[in-house]
């Protein structure tokens, strides 16, 4: 069921699941499809990262536990894969000794896939691939309102003096003129900061903030109705760092905080963003060396999955009718 003509999964009662090449949810590659609404990317890059490394080796980890995900999405009453032409356009190569000409290979990579592909969802790596895909996506939409859940603000200066890491994507998208400044959010903050300054220069950088600690006093549909209000009806651009969630339901990342979101919380909210003009969206900072019996990359496998649902054209049809 679905829209006509579109390629979807390779059926699981003919090939089963663990078997056949792991593209995500076992999707068409995307030059088997000519061109697709949606396409999914691999970024395996982490010379950005602070502490842990191993996320360049995310996409693949994802794309193994994406295995599993079915058709219809009854949560969001959608065909994630039928309702619209999503394939896996492989991932963007990058130079791993080089930031600097990583970022640029990586902007070069999605503007290119822009000719075949409405929207991309990218599979990192670390986060500081968000920057290249935002300076994409700001070249097809201008600025963007995003919707950042992670549980660090990203948005600091510099470290050892390297202004482009994983910790300082969104300060530079602000000061670029990436980020719509009166639409943008953080969901999922928590843990120590450097300086109580750190919270003021990101107001000054155009977020506002919705933490751990008021999600979990005030509850989930507070905490919707606060990002519904601030991004509004503007273009949205979701980026997920998996270490929003808490430690118990995605171990396997490289900069661990405790007291985070549950799957079920993020995913809930990632539902309400569906009547939402999404134009794209990244999932970083997966390090399956970190990983046990697959529960990281099962949550950012299903945090994609509800993503690509959010985006279905089923959801404006029905708004229509």
């Amino acid at each position: 069921m679905g829209t006509e003509g579109t390629v979807g999964p390779v059926d699981a009662s003919v090939v089963p699941r663990f078997a056949g090449i792991a593209t995500f949810a076992r999707l068409p590659r995307l030059d088997e499809v000519g061109r697709a609404d949606v396409a999914v990317v691999g970024v395996p890059f982490d010379s950005g990262v602070s502490y842990r490394p191993g996320a360049r080796f995310g996409p693949a980890h994802v794309r193994e536990a994406s295995r599993l995900l079915r058709p219809y999405n009854p949560a969001q009453d959608v065909f994630p894969f039928g309702d619209q032409q999503v394939a896996d356009a492989g991932d963007i190569a990058v130079n791993p000794f080089d930031i600097g000409e990583a970022v640029r290979q990586v902007e070069e990579g999605a503007r290119a896939l822009a000719g075949s592909a409405d929207r991309l969802l990218a599979i990192g790596g670390d986060h500081t691939i968000a920057l290249p895909l935002l300076r994409a996506v700001h070249a097809k939409h201008g600025p963007v309102a995003v919707l950042h859940f992670d549980a660090h603000l990203d948005t600091w200066d510099t470290y050892f003096g390297a202004p482009t890491t994983h910790g300082t994507p969104f300060r530079r998208a602000s000061e670029e003129g990436l980020i719509d400044l009166t639409a943008s959010m953080h969901v999922g903050i928590r843990g120590p900061l450097y300086d109580k300054g750190d919270l003021e220069d990101d107001a000054r950088l155009g977020f506002a903030i919705v933490t751990s600690e008021y999600l979990e006093e005030h509850g989930v549909g507070a905490a919707i109705e606060r990002v519904l209000a601030r991004i509004g009806d503007a273009p949205l651009y979701i980026s997920i760092d998996i270490d929003v969630l808490d430690p118990a339901h995605a171990p396997g990342t490289g900069t661990p905080e405790a007291g985070g979101l549950t799957s079920r919380e993020l995913l809930r909210i990632l539902r309400a963003l569906a009547d939402r003009r999404i134009v794209g969206a990244d999932i970083v900072e997966v390090a399956p060396a970190y990983d046990h019996a697959q529960l990281t990359a099962v949550a950012a496998s299903h945090v994609a999955y509800e993503l690509l649902s959010a985006m279905s054209p089923a959801h404006r049809g029905r708004d229509e009718a």
